[in-house]
């Protein structure tokens, strides 16, 4: 089977890509290196199975020639995050939703499709489980593109939608703008770190379940098709201070809790996996294996600025 991964050089993409060709899909990644960041699959060139293509989703023509090629389209490219949203609303537009559109366009009914969508769409949620019925009431720029596009995918080609929990964790694409890693890099690198909303709730996901994940919509497609997921599991459900503290057990810091300051997407709520678990999916990686991990890694990594979406 030949899969199209649209940023595959990515935080999740430079996972995904060693677990597809572990299991003998031929994979070809398309994406720009906006970041630096075609190291992240270097050890794969000298893979048969492994094509890189460098070019722009917002190139017509070149996914023109693309897209028809294979059976699966992963579309992971996007501006990810409020942040790196807000620093550049028309390039998010452009590639969140204007290139999600005319990718759709060029879909067969035979072709499958995954969309890397965001718990992000469901907006300020009070008192509430979000489940897939929830109403979706984005707040910043970065969940009304996403939004836009999972209903492109949806309404034209019946994809697989996966609204992913905050992720955490390792990638070759490492992040370091993502909470649970910016916390651990503050508490290690800065010892001390400064919290707002300290009662906010998340739901986090480290990213090998999320590549693994896509995995199991490829694998289990036709029973999950037109239609949208949660993902991430309910023992990754916690508030921002119990992320902090989870931390200091183990790194000795100062936390100070600010009252002054505020998440942009407004996040916080919980998150029912209920329906993705019914399909036979189930995340593996608790956060506290994932803090433990990057609490080794984070002073290897030299420096903070290219480990960030903006």
């Amino acid at each position: 089977m030949k899969i199209l991964i649209t940023g595959g050089a990515g935080y999740v993409g430079s996972v995904l890509v060693g677990k597809l060709l572990e299991k003998g899909f031929k994979v070809c990644v398309v994406d720009n290196l906006m970041y630096d960041n075609g190291f992240t699959l270097i050890r794969h060139f000298n893979n048969s199975k492994f094509q890189f293509i460098k070019g722009d989703v917002r190139d017509k023509s070149l996914m023109k020639d693309l897209v028809h090629n294979f059976e699966f389209v992963i579309h992971l490219a996007a501006i990810v995050g409020f942040p790196a949203c807000r620093k550049n609303p028309q390039l998010a537009r452009e590639v969140n939703v204007h290139s999600t559109k005319h990718i759709s366009s060029l879909l067969s009914s035979e072709q499958g499709v995954v969309y890397a969508s965001t718990g992000s769409n469901y907006g300020i949620i009070e008192n509430q489980v979000c489940t897939e019925k929830t109403p979706l009431n984005p707040i910043s720029l970065y969940g009304k593109t996403k939004t836009k596009a999972e209903e492109i995918f949806l309404n034209e080609n019946g994809a697989v939608a996966y609204r992913f929990a905050t992720a955490f964790g390792l990638s070759p694409r490492m992040r370091l703008d993502l909470l649970i890693n910016d916390f651990v890099y503050q508490a290690i690198n800065n010892k001390t770190l400064v919290m707002f909303e300290k009662s906010f709730k998340r739901t986090f996901i480290h990213v090998n379940d999320m590549a693994d994940s896509i995995i199991y919509a490829i694998e289990n497609y036709d029973s999950m098709k037109n239609d949208t997921y949660n993902i991430g599991g309910d023992f990754n459900n916690f508030n921002k201070e119990e992320i902090a503290l989870m931390i200091k057990d183990r790194v000795d810091y100062y936390l100070h809790f600010a009252e002054v300051g505020e998440d942009e997407d407004k996040r916080n709520y919980e998150v029912s996996y209920k329906k993705i678990n019914n399909k036979g999916f189930h995340i593996k990686t608790s956060v506290q294996d994932g803090i433990n991990e990057l609490i080794k890694a984070v002073p290897a990594l030299d420096g903070r600025s290219k480990y960030k979406n903006v």
